[in-house]
């Protein structure tokens, strides 16, 4: 993982403490957290396989659907792996290379997951909004050039991240009270001036989750006023329930990831291990859920997983 390999210090090591405070229940949270994440990978990786597998399913819809799973296992996958190392038999160390990567990995999963999530709500915008163009308008091409777009404004935004801690002197303290490298937990451990990555964190943090959810209430604004004016009862049902899973999926991603970034960043008033679980919360709790839900909601996704599972 030693990629950001950039300075002399980074030959020692940052020591993880788990969870601060419930060091002793460790054990009993893995079991919890591997479950999690074994049931996010077999359902992500079940999503990948059948959306591949089906050439029915090779619409935007579900492209979708498959960058959203690939933005899970990748977000889980940068921290769950060390997180149980930690618990299961206390290998707290990491190196300064392998910590700036993992939270390269972890920030930049993050950004495309939001955009991911914006790019659906432009989809069901025009599935509802401009049912007869939506063929024309999102075709599998365009799908795949916006998630290009997304993916390099994730590296771009997330890169100068680990770039500026790199560049921090880091003293006698290298314990940082987290399970995962947190760009936040990291700074606060440095001896130098922060005040740069501290402006720079937060005004992507504004940047990104700000102009997401701006487009994203954008979007819902005009599907809400699209449905208002279709005159069946009917009708105003059948296009809302398209956009449920899609409503649920955000409110999963966004409640808990603002809530953590803001108290970590301005309360000193809430436990440590409160601020961690809800990260956890966060990066465990939507990667295992989403694949569910839009396994349950698309008819046509529940059909084509229901003929896999059967032949089991």
């Amino acid at each position: 993982m030693a990629v950001f390999n950039l300075t002399p210090s980074d030959a020692s090591t940052f020591i993880l403490t788990g969870i601060p405070g419930l060091e002793a229940a460790h054990i009993w949270i893995s079991i919890p957290f591997s479950m999690f994440y074994i049931i996010s990978l077999l359902g992500n990786f079940m999503v990948l396989f059948v959306v591949g597998k089906e050439q029915t399913l090779h619409k935007p819809m579900f492209l979708l659907f498959c960058m959203l799973a690939l933005t899970d296992i990748s977000m889980s996958t940068s921290v769950v792996p060390k997180a149980l190392s930690i618990f299961w038999v206390n290998l707290k160390g990491i190196t300064v290379g392998g910590c700036l990567t993992q939270m390269f990995f972890l920030h930049a999963a993050s950004v495309m997951h939001s955009a991911v999530l914006v790019t659906m709500a432009i989809d069901r915008y025009v599935a509802i909004c401009n049912p007869l163009r939506y063929a024309t308008i999102l075709t599998n091409t365009r799908i795949a050039k916006l998630g290009l777009v997304g993916l390099t404004r994730a590296v771009l935004f997330m890169m100068p991240l680990p770039l500026l801690l790199s560049r921090q002197p880091f003293c006698a303290n290298r314990i940082i009270p987290h399970m995962y490298c947190e760009s936040i937990a990291v700074a606060k451990i440095s001896c130098g001036d922060i005040t740069v990555n501290n402006m720079y964190g937060l005004a992507m943090a504004f940047l990104v989750i700000g102009l997401d959810l701006t487009l994203i209430a954008l979007s819902y604004s005009l599907i809400m006023r699209a449905v208002l004016r279709i005159p069946s009862k009917e009708a105003h049902q059948k296009a809302l329930s398209t956009c449920t899973a899609h409503i649920c999926v955000i409110l999963m991603s966004y409640t808990p990831f603002l809530f953590s970034n803001v108290t970590h960043r301005f309360s000193q008033a809430i436990a440590p291990h409160i601020h961690i679980i809800l990260g956890n919360f966060y990066i465990l709790i939507p990667p295992m859920l989403n694949p569910i839900i839009y396994g349950v909601k698309t008819k046509e996704l529940h059909e084509k997983v229901g003929k896999y599972i059967c032949r089991m």
